[in-house]
């Protein structure tokens, strides 16, 4: 849901629907910081190319044109050259919106991590436990399923992708039980 703010009256409202490139983008605005169109793609290179997808400054532009019609991004111009640079900064809307976003869509947990300051830490926490414990019975299905197709020669490609498959969601889970532990420190 996103709030809007009207002489200090908080009114809930449905979010317009937005890809995920939209969200993604107002993820980036959401650390306090305001940024230029260049300056969203070289934290986008930073941080959501690693987990996500790092957006071409085309696709930013376009996202932060639609997140301003939606009234989730402000922008300043500064003076200079070439009419000015845009600065752009989430509003407390946007913040909303996007805060209400991450509660309700089920996200890959890098994703959801790299939002955590949005979320309630006991709900980010049980949310990672959730992925771990998911991974880790994905891991024991990936190696059920490979010990019962190995006694077939003919599957062998087939028993050693199980087996490939069984190692990543392992270490997926490995990897989620160290951001907990950091979490905790």
């Amino acid at each position: 849901m996103q709030g809007s703010h009207l002489g200090g009256y908080h009114r809930q409202v449905d979010p317009p629907p937005l890809p995920t490139t939209s969200w993604a983008v107002l993820g980036l605005l959401s650390f306090g910081r305001e940024l230029t169109g260049y300056e969203l793609k070289k934290w986008a290179e930073q941080t959501l190319a690693h987990f996500y997808w790092s957006p071409q400054s085309g696709e930013i532009y376009r996202e932060l044109s639609r997140l301003e019609g939606a009234g989730y991004v402000a922008v300043d111009t500064l003076p200079g050259e070439l009419g000015g640079r845009r600065r752009y900064r989430i509003t407390p809307d946007g913040e909303d919106a996007l805060r209400g976003w991450v509660a309700r869509t089920p996200l890959p947990a890098a994703f959801r991590l790299w939002l955590g300051h949005l979320q309630d830490p006991d709900r980010l926490r049980d949310s990672l436990r959730a992925a771990r414990a998911a991974a880790d019975k994905l891991r024991a299905h990936a190696e059920a399923d490979a010990l019962t197709l190995s006694d077939s020669p003919e599957l062998a490609h087939a028993v050693l992708a199980l087996r490939l498959s069984a190692r990543s969601h392992a270490a997926e889970r490995d990897r989620l039980t160290a951001a907990l532990t950091e979490l905790d420190t």
